[in-house]
Parts: structure tokens; sequence; C-alpha cells
């Protein structure tokens, strides 16, 4: 691939700062994204980069809203608002000062110059942002079905496949419904993993007519998170929204046959991985409410070690 050139002017001191900012995200990513990490670390060094970039992003502005929506949402609202404006200011070469925010968008902005990533994306992924901080216009706390819940994933989770279809160099339209499926697979996990968490930061992600539908109200569901206990009306919903889930991955699968060659075993990894999150979950006995499902280091190392040697396999063959 060609890179269709810098969102920034490269002389040596923007060299230096631009260095700096994809360091900051690619520490950024190792330490909250172990998942992408791993599967970053078997991309080419200049997707990694990029990667590292899409994620520092996402990571810095979901922060903003988890931990300001609860206690300043209006400074949560603001904040949001001017990382979307200082994105649009680093793309027209004036990334601003280099505090974490500044960091980010440096390297977000070379990176959308560099693959071309429709500056749409990001707008959408901050409006769902919107979305969890009360007081916004967006602002929804509940998701009555799947369908309002996919208004939130299309730009929370939809929208990352999307940015990531450029830095893997696929132009092929056909990609774009797997990449979205396979983002919304990712976010329907963390929602599964995450009910607990979640529900402390006064969020249901999963669906009210899922709940509804297995008994479950949320009363029980803090009842669960104050005790530590699992109710069966609890479990079976869950059960049933790990099945949703699974699904939808299937429905993303064939799309990574779709990437180039290189590009495959990382991806493939993230979705294993990703995937061993929904069996950690039912190895714990759906205990979501007081705990965080986690895959064991080893079983992580193993999805890694399984995805080079199968892009070892492929460059063989290729040359046989």
């Amino acid at each position: 691939m060609t890179d269709r050139g810098s969102g920034t002017d490269q002389g040596p001191g923007e060299s230096v700062h631009l260095e700096a900012a994809f360091r900051h995200c690619a520490t950024l990513t190792a330490a909250h994204g172990r998942t992408y990490n791993l599967a970053a670390r078997l991309l080419p060094p200049s997707r990694r980069r990029a990667v590292h970039a899409l994620y520092g992003f996402a990571r810095v502005v979901d922060d903003i809203v988890d931990v300001g929506a609860v206690d300043d949402p209006s400074g949560a609202a603001r904040q949001v608002d001017a990382a979307q404006a200082r994105l649009h200011a680093a793309l027209v070469g004036d990334p601003g000062a280099p505090d974490e925010v500044g960091l980010v968008v440096r390297a977000l902005a070379e990176t959308i110059g560099r693959y071309g990533i429709p500056i749409d994306h990001f707008d959408a992924f901050l409006r769902s942002m919107r979305m969890d901080i009360p007081g916004t216009p967006e602002f929804r706390p509940r998701y009555r079905d799947m369908n309002e819940l996919r208004e939130y994933m299309y730009g929370s989770a939809a929208v990352i496949g999307l940015q990531l279809l450029p830095v893997f160099d696929v132009d092929d339209p056909d990609a774009a419904p797997y990449a979205c499926a396979l983002g919304e697979a990712f976010q329907l996990t963390n929602f599964v993993r995450d009910v607990g968490e979640d529900l402390e930061r006064g969020r249901i992600y999963l669906p009210t007519d899922l709940w509804s539908a297995f008994g479950v109200d949320d009363g029980l569901l803090l009842h669960g998170r104050r005790t530590g206990t699992v109710d069966p009306r609890v479990r079976r919903a869950l059960s049933h929204m790990i099945a949703v889930t699974r699904a939808e991955y299937r429905r993303a699968r064939p799309g990574i046959e779709l990437l180039p060659e290189r590009i495959r075993p990382g991806i493939r990894a993230a979705f294993t991985l990703y995937g061993r999150i929904l069996d950690q979950v039912e190895r714990d006995g759906f205990h979501v409410l007081d705990r965080r499902a986690a895959v064991p280091r080893r079983t992580r190392a193993a999805v890694v070690a399984a995805a080079v040697a199968s892009g070892g396999r492929q460059a063989l063959a290729r040359t046989s």
C-alpha cells in the first residue's frame, strides 16, 4: 500500500513530538487494552502504530466519560466537546498543548491523514460517548431493545471496525458489514462482562426487553451486585445474551478472509481472545455482577502463539 500522506507537516521538531504521541498511545494500549495490545503485536509496525492511535483516542474519551459522567456530567460533556474540537484542529495542523488529549489527537490526526480514514467515523464515536453522559441531548441510561442498542453501538463499536479497514489496506466494500459485525461482537462481549461495573455507573446496556423476558429488573441486578449472588433468572438472561453475541461473531467471521494475509493473524487472535471472555463468564458461573471475567494470561499467550504459527504456515504454503 502507498500511504496517502500525513495530516501534519513533518519538520524535525514535529517528528519528535509525533514519536512521543505514538509512544503514549502504545503505552495506553498496553496498560488498558490487553486483548488489543496482544493482537496489535502481530501486525506490521506501521499498522500497529495506527491501531495504537485509534485505541488511544477511544481510551482517553472513554475514561473522560466513565469518570466524569457520574461525578461531574456537565464537565465530562465539555471535555468530550473539547476532545472533538482538538481532533478537528489537529487535522489542520494545530494539535495544541502536549497534554494527554493533545498527544492522542496528534497521533490520531497523523493516522487519519496517512490512511484516509473518514472523520465522520470519529464524530459518530463521540456522539455515542455523549449518550453515556447525563444532561446531554443524546443521553440514554437504558436501551429498550437491540435496535436501540445498535444505534449506540454504531458509534461505539461498528465505526471502530470501519476505521480499521483503511489501516489494513482493505477497500473491498463487501468487507464493511463484517467489520461492523466484529466491532459489535466485541462490544456485546464487553457489555456481558461488565454488567456489574456499568450498573455501578448507573448504566444498563443490555436491552430492557431481554432482561424482562427472563423476569429480571434493576432491583434484582442491584441485589446481585451487593451480595455477589447470581439469581437463576439473571443466569438465564446472560446465557441468552452470550448466545446472541456468539451469533454476531459467526456473522463477522467470513470477513477475516477478506483481509490481507499479513493482517489476518492479528485479527484472528483478537477474534479468539474476545470470544474466550464469554467462555470465562460461563466458567465463572455468570458472576459478572460482582467481578470481571478475565482470560488467564497463559491462555492469551497460547492464542497469540497459535495465530503466529498459523500465519507462518500460510506463508510457507504460498512459497511451496
